[in-house]
C-alpha cells in the first residue's frame, strides 16, 4: 500500500529539504519506487539536493493543468533506480491550486509509486496546506532551539486534526551544544508532544553534496547520511537503534 508523507516544520532552516532527498534516496536505494514533491512554489530547492536541477523541467502545476501527464513530468534519478522528482514552479501560477486537485495527483501518484514524500514551504500558509492535504502521515522536522521548538508544537496542533501519525524528527543536533544548553532529546519529543522517528546529526557533508548536485546516500557513508537511511528503515517498520551522537 502506497503512503503519502508530508515533511515540514512551520519554520524554515530546519532542514525539511534535506531531510526529504535524504530519506527518498534512501528508500528507493532500499528497493522501493518513491516520488519526491517539491511544494515550494517559486522557492523549490528539492531539485538541488537531489542532483536534478538541470533535468526537472515539467512541474506539479503541469500536471495538475493538465499540460502533461504525471510519468511525464516525474524526472528519474540516474543511478538511484526508482527515486523521481516532481519539482514546484518558478513562480506562481495564475489560477489558486484546490485542495482537491493536489489530492487527485497523490492518489494518482500512489499507483505507480510506494512512497510520496512532499517538501512542505516554510510557514503554515497556503503551501502547508496543500502539502499536508493528501498526506497520509506526517514529519515535523525541528531542531533544538526554542523557536523550531515552538513552531514545531504549532505545527502538530494543526496536523493532528487530519492526519493519524505524526512523528519527530530532531535534525542538525549538537551533542556539545546540547550539554551547554542543559537540553535533551527528550526535552524536544516533550515540548513537541510526538514521537521520535530520528536524530539526525550537524554534518557539513549535507551542504557540501547539495552544492556538488549529488545526493547525500551516494556521497558520504556517515553521519547525516546514516541517519537518514535509519529513518527510511523505520519508516519499513523496521527497529532500528538510535544513533549515538557524540
Amino acid at each position: 500500500m502506497s503512503t503519502a508523507i508530508v515533511i515540514t516544520s512551520g519554520k524554515g532552516g530546519t532542514g525539511k529539504t534535506s531531510l526529504t532527498g535524504g530519506v527518498g534516496s534512501c528508500l528507493a536505494a532500499l528497493g522501493h519506487k518513491v516520488l519526491c514533491v517539491d511544494m515550494d512554489i517559486g522557492l523549490r530547492n528539492l531539485d538541488l539536493s537531489l542532483g536534478l536541477s538541470d533535468r526537472a523541467l515539467m512541474d506539479f502545476t503541469d500536471v495538475l493543468s493538465g499540460r502533461c501527464s504525471l510519468e511525464r513530468a516525474a524526472t528519474p534519478r540516474p543511478v538511484i533506480s526508482g527515486l523521481s522528482l516532481l519539482t514546484a514552479p518558478v513562480t506562481s501560477p495564475r489560477e489558486p491550486i484546490g485542495e482537491d486537485a493536489m489530492r487527485e495527483l497523490v492518489r494518482r501518484a500512489k499507483q505507480t509509486y510506494d512512497f510520496i514524500l512532499m517538501d512542505s514551504p516554510a510557514g503554515l500558509g497556503e503551501g502547508f496546506q496543500l502539502a499536508a492535504c493528501g498526506a497520509d502521515r506526517g514529519i515535523v522536522v525541528s531542531t533544538t532551539d526554542a523557536s523550531a521548538l515552538r513552531d514545531a508544537q504549532h505545527t502538530v496542533s494543526i496536523l493532528r486534526g487530519n492526519l493519524p501519525h505524526i512523528h519527530l524528527v530532531v535534525n542538525r543536533v549538537q551533542p556539545k551544544l546540547l550539554k551547554r544548553l542543559h537540553t535533551t532529546i527528550d526535552d524536544a519529543m516533550d515540548t513537541s508532544g510526538l514521537p521520535l522517528l530520528g536524530l539526525i546529526p550537524e554534518d557539513p557533508q549535507v551542504m557540501l553534496s547539495a552544492n556538488q548536485g549529488i545526493p547525500l546516500i551516494l556521497f558520504a557513508n556517515r553521519g547525516a547520511a546514516v541517519a537518514c537511511l535509519n529513518i527510511a528503515r523505520r519508516l519499513l517498520g523496521q527497529k532500528v537503534p538510535l544513533m549515538k551522537l557524540r
